[in-house]
Protein backbone atom coordinates (compact mmCIF):
# COMPACT_ATOMS: atom_id res chain seq x y z
CA UNK A 1 0.00 0.00 0.00
CA UNK A 2 0.93 3.57 -0.48
CA UNK A 3 -0.41 6.25 1.39
CA UNK A 4 -0.67 9.68 -0.35
CA UNK A 5 -1.47 12.64 1.88
CA UNK A 6 -2.80 16.56 0.85
CA UNK A 7 -5.45 19.09 1.39
CA UNK A 8 -8.02 17.42 4.05
CA UNK A 9 -7.74 13.63 2.88
CA UNK A 10 -5.58 10.91 3.29
CA UNK A 11 -5.63 8.41 0.27
CA UNK A 12 -4.42 4.42 0.33
CA UNK A 13 -3.52 2.75 -3.10
CA UNK A 14 -3.19 -1.01 -3.49
CA UNK A 15 -0.09 -1.26 -5.69
CA UNK A 16 -0.63 -4.74 -6.43
CA UNK A 17 -3.60 -3.85 -7.98
CA UNK A 18 -4.24 -2.20 -11.96
CA UNK A 19 -7.24 0.12 -9.74
CA UNK A 20 -5.49 3.50 -10.36
CA UNK A 21 -8.35 5.09 -7.63
CA UNK A 22 -7.59 5.11 -4.03
CA UNK A 23 -9.22 1.91 -2.34
CA UNK A 24 -9.56 3.77 1.11
CA UNK A 25 -10.02 7.14 1.65
CA UNK A 26 -9.21 8.79 5.16
CA UNK A 27 -11.39 12.10 5.66
CA UNK A 28 -12.36 14.04 8.41
CA UNK A 29 -9.22 16.46 8.19
CA UNK A 30 -9.72 20.39 8.29
CA UNK A 31 -6.46 21.44 6.57
CA UNK A 32 -3.54 20.12 5.00
CA UNK A 33 -1.55 16.69 6.07
CA UNK A 34 1.99 17.76 6.55
CA UNK A 35 3.49 14.33 7.71
CA UNK A 36 2.43 10.75 7.47
CA UNK A 37 4.26 7.34 7.87
CA UNK A 38 3.82 3.47 8.94
CA UNK A 39 4.73 1.60 11.56
CA UNK A 40 6.78 -1.22 10.65
CA UNK A 41 4.78 -4.24 10.27
CA UNK A 42 2.20 -2.48 8.31
CA UNK A 43 0.17 -2.19 11.58
CA UNK A 44 -1.02 1.21 11.98
CA UNK A 45 -0.55 5.06 10.26
CA UNK A 46 0.62 7.89 11.53
CA UNK A 47 -0.29 11.76 10.21
CA UNK A 48 0.60 14.98 11.57
CA UNK A 49 -1.04 18.45 10.05
CA UNK A 50 -2.02 21.59 10.05
CA UNK A 51 -4.91 21.35 12.48
CA UNK A 52 -2.13 20.70 15.09
CA UNK A 53 -3.14 17.27 15.42
CA UNK A 54 -1.36 13.67 15.39
CA UNK A 55 -2.98 11.22 14.37
CA UNK A 56 -2.86 7.30 14.70
CA UNK A 57 -4.96 5.43 12.05
CA UNK A 58 -6.01 1.60 12.64
CA UNK A 59 -4.74 -0.26 9.36
CA UNK A 60 -6.18 -3.52 10.45
CA UNK A 61 -10.03 -1.70 11.20
CA UNK A 62 -12.62 -1.11 8.51
CA UNK A 63 -13.57 1.81 11.18
CA UNK A 64 -12.06 4.82 8.27
CA UNK A 65 -12.42 7.09 11.49
CA UNK A 66 -9.03 8.16 13.15
CA UNK A 67 -8.18 6.09 16.44
CA UNK A 68 -6.09 7.92 18.00
CA UNK A 69 -5.70 11.69 18.41
CA UNK A 70 -2.83 13.90 20.05
CA UNK A 71 -3.63 17.79 19.91
CA UNK A 72 -0.80 20.43 20.19
CA UNK A 73 -1.23 24.34 20.23
CA UNK A 74 0.30 25.13 16.90
CA UNK A 75 0.08 23.62 13.18
CA UNK A 76 2.45 20.54 13.07
CA UNK A 77 5.60 20.80 10.50
CA UNK A 78 6.41 17.28 11.12
CA UNK A 79 6.15 13.95 12.76
CA UNK A 80 9.05 11.17 13.46
CA UNK A 81 8.38 7.87 14.20
CA UNK A 82 11.11 6.67 17.05
CA UNK A 83 13.21 3.51 15.91
CA UNK A 84 11.15 1.46 19.05
CA UNK A 85 8.04 1.87 16.93
CA UNK A 86 6.42 2.93 20.20
CA UNK A 87 7.20 6.93 20.72
CA UNK A 88 6.31 9.58 18.15
CA UNK A 89 8.02 13.06 17.76
CA UNK A 90 6.19 15.72 16.85
CA UNK A 91 7.07 19.26 15.99
CA UNK A 92 5.37 22.30 15.27
CA UNK A 93 5.47 25.92 14.04
CA UNK A 94 5.84 27.32 17.88
CA UNK A 95 9.33 25.52 18.31
CA UNK A 96 7.82 22.93 20.21
CA UNK A 97 9.04 19.55 19.79
CA UNK A 98 6.54 16.64 21.44
CA UNK A 99 7.44 13.32 22.44
CA UNK A 100 3.97 11.03 22.66
CA UNK A 101 4.30 7.52 24.23
CA UNK A 102 1.87 5.37 22.25
CA UNK A 103 1.88 3.00 24.84
CA UNK A 104 1.03 4.61 27.85
CA UNK A 105 -0.25 8.14 26.35
CA UNK A 106 2.49 9.76 28.31
CA UNK A 107 3.73 13.34 26.66
CA UNK A 108 6.37 15.57 27.39
CA UNK A 109 7.46 18.45 25.66
CA UNK A 110 10.64 20.78 24.74
CA UNK A 111 11.17 24.05 23.06
CA UNK A 112 14.73 24.79 22.22
CA UNK A 113 13.58 28.22 20.86
CA UNK A 114 10.11 29.65 20.84
CA UNK A 115 11.03 32.52 18.62
CA UNK A 116 11.61 29.80 15.48
CA UNK A 117 9.38 26.90 14.32
CA UNK A 118 10.68 23.49 13.64
CA UNK A 119 10.93 22.35 10.21
CA UNK A 120 12.47 18.66 10.85
CA UNK A 121 13.01 16.10 13.40
CA UNK A 122 15.60 12.85 12.74
CA UNK A 123 16.71 10.06 15.10
CA UNK A 124 19.68 7.67 14.15
CA UNK A 125 18.83 3.86 13.66
CA UNK A 126 21.09 3.29 16.81
CA UNK A 127 18.52 5.40 18.55
CA UNK A 128 21.58 7.07 20.51
CA UNK A 129 20.73 10.83 19.19
CA UNK A 130 17.55 13.39 17.69
CA UNK A 131 18.56 16.37 15.84
CA UNK A 132 16.16 18.85 14.65
CA UNK A 133 16.40 21.97 12.54
CA UNK A 134 14.69 24.96 12.70
CA UNK A 135 13.29 28.29 10.49
CA UNK A 136 16.58 30.32 11.72
CA UNK A 137 18.84 27.59 10.21
CA UNK A 138 19.65 26.09 13.96
CA UNK A 139 20.12 22.31 14.53
CA UNK A 140 19.86 21.04 18.20
CA UNK A 141 21.23 17.53 19.10
CA UNK A 142 20.09 15.76 21.84
CA UNK A 143 21.22 12.10 23.37
CA UNK A 144 19.15 9.89 24.30
CA UNK A 145 18.60 7.01 26.80
CA UNK A 146 15.69 4.62 27.88
CA UNK A 147 13.48 3.86 25.26
CA UNK A 148 12.64 0.49 25.92
CA UNK A 149 10.11 -1.41 27.43
CA UNK A 150 7.72 0.74 29.62
CA UNK A 151 10.58 3.27 30.11
CA UNK A 152 10.02 6.94 28.58
CA UNK A 153 12.71 7.89 25.94
CA UNK A 154 15.16 10.63 27.85
CA UNK A 155 16.26 13.21 26.14
CA UNK A 156 20.31 15.18 27.38
CA UNK A 157 20.82 17.95 25.59
CA UNK A 158 24.28 17.62 23.52
CA UNK A 159 24.68 20.64 21.24
CA UNK A 160 23.55 23.54 18.95
CA UNK A 161 24.81 23.74 15.59
CA UNK A 162 24.07 27.54 13.57
CA UNK A 163 23.99 25.04 10.85
CA UNK A 164 23.05 27.57 7.68
CA UNK A 165 22.35 30.86 7.55
CA UNK A 166 19.04 30.57 6.33
CA UNK A 167 15.84 28.46 6.63
CA UNK A 168 17.07 25.12 7.42
CA UNK A 169 14.19 22.88 6.11
CA UNK A 170 15.33 18.88 6.63
CA UNK A 171 17.73 17.12 8.33
CA UNK A 172 18.18 13.55 8.22
CA UNK A 173 21.05 11.13 9.92
CA UNK A 174 23.05 8.37 7.92
CA UNK A 175 22.04 4.63 7.98
CA UNK A 176 25.37 4.18 10.17
CA UNK A 177 24.76 7.04 12.16
CA UNK A 178 28.10 8.27 11.52
CA UNK A 179 26.49 11.59 9.50
CA UNK A 180 23.77 14.31 9.71
CA UNK A 181 22.58 16.21 7.16
CA UNK A 182 20.80 19.48 7.12
CA UNK A 183 19.52 20.71 4.38
CA UNK A 184 18.36 24.85 3.15
CA UNK A 185 16.97 27.32 1.92
CA UNK A 186 20.47 28.54 1.49
CA UNK A 187 20.81 26.23 -1.65
CA UNK A 188 23.10 23.81 -0.14
CA UNK A 189 23.38 20.83 2.61
CA UNK A 190 25.62 20.53 5.57
CA UNK A 191 27.59 16.97 6.48
CA UNK A 192 27.88 16.92 9.89
CA UNK A 193 30.17 14.20 11.70
CA UNK A 194 28.56 12.50 14.91
CA UNK A 195 31.50 12.12 16.36
CA UNK A 196 31.43 15.63 17.91
CA UNK A 197 29.08 17.62 15.25
CA UNK A 198 31.78 19.31 12.99
CA UNK A 199 31.43 19.99 9.83
CA UNK A 200 32.92 17.48 7.80
CA UNK A 201 31.57 19.00 4.28
CA UNK A 202 29.37 21.51 2.44
CA UNK A 203 27.57 20.16 -0.82
CA UNK A 204 26.97 22.74 -2.76
CA UNK A 205 26.89 24.06 -6.33
CA UNK A 206 29.92 26.03 -7.08
CA UNK A 207 29.67 26.78 -10.41
CA UNK A 208 26.36 28.47 -11.12
CA UNK A 209 26.15 32.28 -12.71
CA UNK A 210 22.67 32.61 -12.89
CA UNK A 211 21.79 34.27 -10.08
CA UNK A 212 17.99 33.68 -10.61
CA UNK A 213 18.04 30.09 -10.90
CA UNK A 214 20.67 29.76 -7.29
CA UNK A 215 17.84 31.80 -5.68
CA UNK A 216 15.23 29.01 -6.77
CA UNK A 217 17.65 26.37 -5.56
CA UNK A 218 16.43 25.94 -1.88
CA UNK A 219 17.10 22.35 -0.75
CA UNK A 220 14.06 20.93 0.40
CA UNK A 221 14.90 16.95 1.35
CA UNK A 222 17.78 14.87 1.19
CA UNK A 223 17.43 10.71 1.49
CA UNK A 224 20.53 8.52 2.22
CA UNK A 225 22.14 5.80 0.21
CA UNK A 226 22.21 2.55 2.14
CA UNK A 227 25.48 2.53 2.50
CA UNK A 228 25.83 5.76 3.46
CA UNK A 229 28.76 7.19 1.01
CA UNK A 230 25.74 8.85 -1.17
CA UNK A 231 22.81 11.60 -0.67
CA UNK A 232 20.21 12.18 -2.93
CA UNK A 233 18.26 15.61 -2.92
CA UNK A 234 15.48 17.76 -3.81
CA UNK A 235 15.70 21.13 -5.23
CA UNK A 236 13.13 24.09 -5.68
CA UNK A 237 15.09 24.23 -9.12
CA UNK A 238 12.79 21.70 -10.38
CA UNK A 239 16.19 18.86 -9.91
CA UNK A 240 17.23 16.05 -7.56
CA UNK A 241 20.88 15.43 -7.59
CA UNK A 242 23.26 12.48 -6.42
CA UNK A 243 26.14 13.03 -4.64
CA UNK A 244 28.76 11.36 -3.72
CA UNK A 245 29.48 12.58 0.16
CA UNK A 246 33.48 12.08 0.50
CA UNK A 247 33.95 14.02 -2.76
CA UNK A 248 31.66 16.50 -2.13
CA UNK A 249 30.54 16.33 -5.63
CA UNK A 250 27.36 15.66 -8.14
CA UNK A 251 27.48 11.92 -9.45
CA UNK A 252 23.84 12.32 -11.34
CA UNK A 253 21.54 14.85 -11.85
CA UNK A 254 17.89 13.88 -12.70
CA UNK A 255 15.67 16.47 -14.58
CA UNK A 256 11.84 16.20 -16.29
CA UNK A 257 9.87 18.21 -13.42
CA UNK A 258 8.15 21.08 -14.36
CA UNK A 259 7.90 22.86 -10.85
CA UNK A 260 10.29 22.85 -7.46
CA UNK A 261 10.95 19.10 -6.59
CA UNK A 262 9.78 19.57 -2.56
CA UNK A 263 10.71 15.66 -0.95
CA UNK A 264 11.96 12.11 -2.23
CA UNK A 265 12.56 9.31 -1.12
CA UNK A 266 15.64 6.83 -2.27
CA UNK A 267 16.09 3.08 -1.76
CA UNK A 268 19.21 1.21 -2.64
CA UNK A 269 18.80 -2.07 -0.99
CA UNK A 270 18.61 -5.48 -3.00
CA UNK A 271 15.12 -7.08 -2.97
CA UNK A 272 15.14 -10.30 -0.51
Amino acid sequence: MIAAAGYQHIRMYDLNSNNPNPVVNYDGISKNVTAVGFHEDGKWMYTGGEDACARIWDLRSRNLQCQRIFQVNAPINCVTLHPNQGELIVGDQTGAIHVWDLKTDHNEQLIPDPDASIQSVSIDADASYMAAVNNKGMCYVWTLSGGSGEEHTQLLPKTKIQAHKRYALKCKFSPDSTLLATTSADQSVNIWRTTDFSLKCNLALKNSTLTEQVQKRWVWDCAWSSDSQYLVTASSDNMARLWAVEQAEVKREYSGHQKAVICLAFNDCPPT
